[in-house]
């Protein structure tokens, strides 16, 4: 009974050491597996890691291959033309060796010359065809080149059709982007052209009604005599009263249209077509009028207008609004000319 228990328990302990064995084993292989996975992730990176620098080099090739195509084009050509040569020779051999055999039955002296004739002629023509063989052999060659370089210049055909299509939406993208901008200068315009109107309704109400101030389509017109003596680019009180009003209604514009619109206001200087006598201060109406723009765009810089927004241009006689040579048309054509536009 007591060797019964003892056997029993001697079966018990046995297990263990298996147990453990195989536990062993088992960590040891999930360990082999990890590490053979990070081994895989390491060499995976470096592939990656390495596939920019294949690329480069691929390109090199694809740049080498197209040159050895032009290469082997050129010596195909030449192949052919030397097989052609050599089919030529071999068919002019095989004539003169008929040719010989005719002659075999003539006589023994004219067998013999035959006979080593036609020994030269079979050697030649062995050696034409040996020749005609490595011709053949690189023709081939050629051709297997060639076929690789059509594969890869299909290839080249495939990516620059694809860099075609990325430039095709690229150019989409640049037309919409135009398009909006077109928009957004456009709705520009029209805010600046309802600023116009605004400015120039405002300047009628502040000037009222006079026959030598007066808007002309998208400008305010006022006659030199309003503001100068004749031949002069000096402002008159009459003039500086005139020109208040306008610094006046420009203050408030100013606060009205917002910052990010380019505006100014243009004065423009124009004379009659009459020369000057050139003894006094101007020697040109070029320089008259455009002294006169620069007496105003003073004028109103000192009144607190912003100089950003003024623009002295003069035209001397050159832009006239009245043709002929009446005192009239002279009359209409001295004058200043306000217009508000885009910078």
């Amino acid at each position: 009974m007591a060797l019964s228990r003892s056997r029993r328990f001697e079966r018990r302990l046995d297990y263990w050491p298996g147990f453990v064995d195989a536990l062993s084993t088992l960590v040891l292989s999930i360990i082999f597996i990890l590490t053979v996975f990070v081994l895989g992730q390491f060499f995976l990176s470096q592939e990656i890691a390495g596939r920019d620098t294949a690329l480069q080099r691929l390109n090199r090739q694809i740049a080498e291959l197209t040159e050895l195509l032009a290469l082997e084009r050129s010596g195909r050509k030449e192949a052919q033309d030397s097989l052609a040569a050599l089919q030529s020779t071999l068919q002019t051999t095989e004539a003169d060796r008929q040719r010989l055999q005719g002659l075999i039955g003539s006589g023994a002296a004219a067998a013999d010359a035959a006979n080593q004739r036609a020994g030269q002629l079979a050697a030649e023509v062995d050696q034409q065809k040996a020749v005609s063989a490595r011709a053949m052999a690189q023709v081939e060659l050629l051709n297997q080149q060639l076929t690789a370089l059509r594969r890869q210049l299909a290839a080249l055909e495939d990516a620059l059709a694809a860099s075609e299509s990325r430039d095709k939406e690229s150019q989409a993208r640049i037309a919409d982007l135009g398009s909006r901008l077109n928009v957004a200068l456009a709705q520009r315009v029209q805010e600046l052209a309802r600023f116009r109107s605004d400015f120039f309704g405002r300047l009628r109400q502040i000037l009222g009604e006079r026959p030598d101030i007066r808007i002309v389509g998208d400008r305010f017109v006022f006659q030199s005599e309003v503001l100068f003596d004749a031949g002069s680019a000096a402002l008159l009180p009459a003039g500086d009263t005139e020109l208040d009003k306008i610094a006046t209604a420009l203050l408030e514009l100013e606060k009205e249209i917002p910052p990010d619109i380019p505006w100014v206001i243009r004065v423009d200087g124009h004379t009659d077509k009459r020369p000057l006598s050139g003894q006094g201060e101007f020697k040109s109406n070029w320089a008259l009028s455009a002294a006169r723009a620069i007496s105003v765009v003073e004028y109103l810089v000192s009144k607190g207008v912003a100089p950003q927004h003024l623009l002295a241009a003069g035209f001397g006689e050159f832009q006239p609004i009245e043709l002929g040579d009446s005192e009239e048309a002279y009359r209409r054509n001295r004058r200043i000319e306000l217009k508000l536009t885009e910078r």
